[in-house]
């Protein structure tokens, strides 16, 4: 693996070059200093050791001179495989697993360096023993700044093990979105992570963003509303690049969202199509929300904290001259979902009595199986098991899991819970989108509550519409 630009702690090495080698030829160990690591043809220009698998050595005995020969079968060095129904799946996979592995080698720095947020690692593969249907032979797998990476996923509180075993163990589910930019969307199979490609603007703007999002996750302890990015990687395959993004999921493991909103605090073309609408849990907009009566029912210190919060969020994406992006809020109706699960144990119940009260091992087995909520498949040796041990507070949160979300108050009308977090930030306030709004303001007049405005207007906005929905 190689590590360009990064920090002293990071050894520095020159670029991969690949060779193909003879079928009685094994790949040895690569020497990096006192570490040995596994290559899976990748030979650096380091020191290796090429091993040969056909030893045709001269057993000689006790006085005799015949050279005798040993037949020996070829072996090929095992590569694991990651199947997916993509081929950019399959090599996202690959690439986390290969990615984590080598970070164990690499030591936790005291501190992070200015080089470390310009550092990548890369790494060309070419297998011709990968069966093309399950895994590309050629591919390359590119990690941005890997250290600043593990730095903030271990301040959010998430395992790089975890990490790895939530995007590997099962092949990544794709997700629609609602959105317009044309992003595609993957969900890991335990719904702890959600994956969105990006273009190569929005890489750029991550780097930039991220030297200033690190030291602001530090000084707020990680409590944030903002989108908690915990990797990033360009895939090339078939000399297609693609570049993906690592967040963690807004939404719990366990409780279904009954209602969706993407709020942006403006009023003009702010209210979701009527084929948005025809989906079983539509993403409604600002004028949905107003026309609904929808209010946030958390009580007044709850309200308190969280508008502290999203206050100072907003107020550091519009230091960054950040705009456009949005409130995402996640409604869990908890009578409801009572309602439900009573309707589910009759149906159950009545099956279990027409069965003569006997269910097949076939279904004992799909009922083990399920993944979180009934609706994704556990693999084996999954951490399913691990995370059910958490424990939870009263209102049935795992605090350590479920950070975007809030109970509402004692109080409320109706029992709910809320999930609340900030998306979208990563469009800056261009000239295109000046342009934008120059339209907009010829079009609406200067009064009208376009989207489109300047970023500390535009924060000052949003967080006045969030708390007039609060109570």
């Amino acid at each position: 693996m190689n590590w360009d630009q990064g920090s002293q702690s990071i050894p520095r090495e020159t670029s991969s070059t690949l060779i193909s080698l003879p079928p009685n030829f094994n790949v040895g160990t690569m020497h990096s200093g006192k570490r040995r690591s596994p290559c899976i043809r990748q030979i650096q220009t380091l020191k290796y050791d090429l091993v040969p698998l056909f030893e045709m050595a001269s057993l000689t005995q006790k006085g005799s001179s015949k050279l005798k020969k040993k037949n020996f079968k070829p072996k090929y060095q095992k590569a694991k495989l990651f199947r997916a129904n993509e081929p950019l799946v399959s090599v996202f996979m690959w690439g986390v697993n290969h990615t984590i592995n080598e970070l164990t080698h690499v030591n936790v720095p005291v501190m992070l360096l200015p080089d470390d947020f310009k550092a990548f690692s890369k790494i060309k593969i070419d297998y011709h023993h990968f069966n093309k249907e399950s895994m590309p032979s050629h591919f390359k797998v590119k990690e941005y700044c890997p250290l600043v990476f593990r730095n903030l996923r271990e301040r959010f509180n998430i395992d790089d093990v975890e990490y790895m075993n939530s995007l590997t163990k099962s092949q990544p589910i794709a997700i629609s979105s609602p959105g317009r930019s044309g992003a595609k969307f993957y969900e890991s199979y335990d719904r702890l992570f959600i994956m969105k490609t990006l273009v190569s603007e929005e890489v750029e703007q991550m780097h930039s963003l991220l030297k200033q999002y690190h030291p602001y996750i530090v000084e707020r302890h990680g409590k944030t509303l903002l989108p908690q990015y915990v990797g990033m990687y360009r895939l090339t395959v078939e000399g297609a690049e693609t570049y993906i993004v690592v967040m963690r999921n807004i939404f719990t493991t366990r409780l279904k969202i009954h209602k969706k909103y993407d709020l942006k605090g403006s009023t003009i073309d702010r209210e979701a199509s009527d084929k948005e609408k025809e989906k079983d849990i539509p993403v409604l907009k600002d004028n949905d929300f107003v026309k609904d009566g929808c209010k946030i029912y958390i009580g007044g210190e709850t309200k308190e904290k969280l508008l502290e919060t999203l206050t100072a969020d907003a107020m550091f994406l519009s230091s960054m001259n950040l705009m456009d992006y949005s409130v995402c809020l996640g409604i869990h109706d908890c009578e409801r979902s009572e309602l439900d699960a009573q309707e589910k144990e009759k149906v159950e119940t009545s099956d279990l009595e027409g069965s003569g009260g006997e269910i097949g091992s076939d279904e004992d087995e799909d009922s083990a199986g399920s993944g979180i909520g009934g609706t994704v498949p556990t693999p084996p040796d999954s951490p399913q098991a691990m995370r059910e041990e958490i424990s939870f507070n009263g209102d049935g949160l795992n605090p350590a899991r479920d950070i975007y979300a809030t109970a509402s108050s004692e109080n409320a009308p109706k029992k709910e819970i809320y999930f609340l977090a900030l998306v979208d930030v990563l469009t800056h306030y261009g000239m295109k989108k000046r342009t934008a709004q120059a339209a907009k303001v010829v079009k609406h007049g200067t009064n009208a509550e376009i989207s489109t405005v300047h970023p500390e207007q535009y924060a000052k906005r949003l967080v006045d519409f969030i708390a007039k929905a609060m109570e």
